[in-house]
């Protein structure tokens, strides 16, 4: 029997995922009540100031969903790990990169969704306004998360059997994930503040440029990974 194609096999993954995290809602709760918790602790360590505040809110929004992101990653891979769920999919007649496709589109997702929750709370929280406009925030939230997910999968399949997983993952992203960070935090606080030198549309470049440049090496080394955990 061959294999089925690549595209399948990837969508079947993506829907197992968001299947689990649909009928339990466990996960995306917790991230929620994490991101608004994060937010809650930037905004009172500022002290109310509101100048320091509205600079720093797109900051303060992709450190809370960066953070919660790490959480949600380790997750992710945990579940495989589960009644031996990974060997399953070690050897079935299936591609790995259609594991990994799979598997970083649902983390994608969720990212993005989490994020766009955020934005309210954001917005509350920071007195903050959208001045470039909702679909270019939409944007760049899209490419952000996607640029998290991409990366964090890899890692999160390295580090899914490690004993101190939940301090190895974030220490094997971050490094990698710095030049994205800088440039949706850089992003997004200039269309919730305004870009008069507009310079946005060079950062979200610089954000489409990274996943385009990540999620093939990605796709490509991912095999190796699962094969060497």
């Amino acid at each position: 029997m061959n294999p089925p194609g690549l595209l399948k096999t990837t969508w079947i993954v993506f829907k197992k995922d968001m299947q689990i995290e649909w009928r339990t809602r466990a996960r995306l709760n917790a991230l929620l009540f994490f991101a608004v918790a994060t937010l809650l602790l930037f905004y009172f360590a500022i002290g109310g100031d509101p100048g320091t505040m509205r600079k720093s809110a797109g900051g303060f929004l992709w450190l809370a969903l960066f953070f919660s992101s790490v959480l949600s990653l380790s997750e992710s891979f945990r579940l495989e790990t589960e009644n031996f769920a990974l060997e399953a999919l070690r050897l079935a007649p299936t591609s790995p990169r259609a594991v990994f496709l799979g598997k970083a589109a649902a983390n994608s997702l969720l990212s993005w969704v989490l994020a766009l929750a955020l934005v309210p709370l954001t917005v509350a929280f920071f007195d903050v306004s959208i001045k470039e406009g909702v679909p270019r925030l939409v944007l760049a939230l899209a490419l952000g998360s996607t640029a998290i997910a991409a990366p964090g999968t890899v890692y999160s399949a390295i580090a899914t059997n490690a004993r101190a997983r939940d301090v190895l993952l974030p220490l094997l992203m971050f490094p990698v994930l710095i030049p994205s960070l800088i440039a949706s935090v850089s992003s997004t606080t200039l269309i919730l503040g305004g870009d008069p030198m507009n310079q946005m549309g060079d950062w979200l470049l610089f954000l489409f440029l990274f996943n385009l440049v990540y999620w093939p090496v990605c796709f490509l080394v991912f095999p190796k990974v699962i094969e060497d955990d």
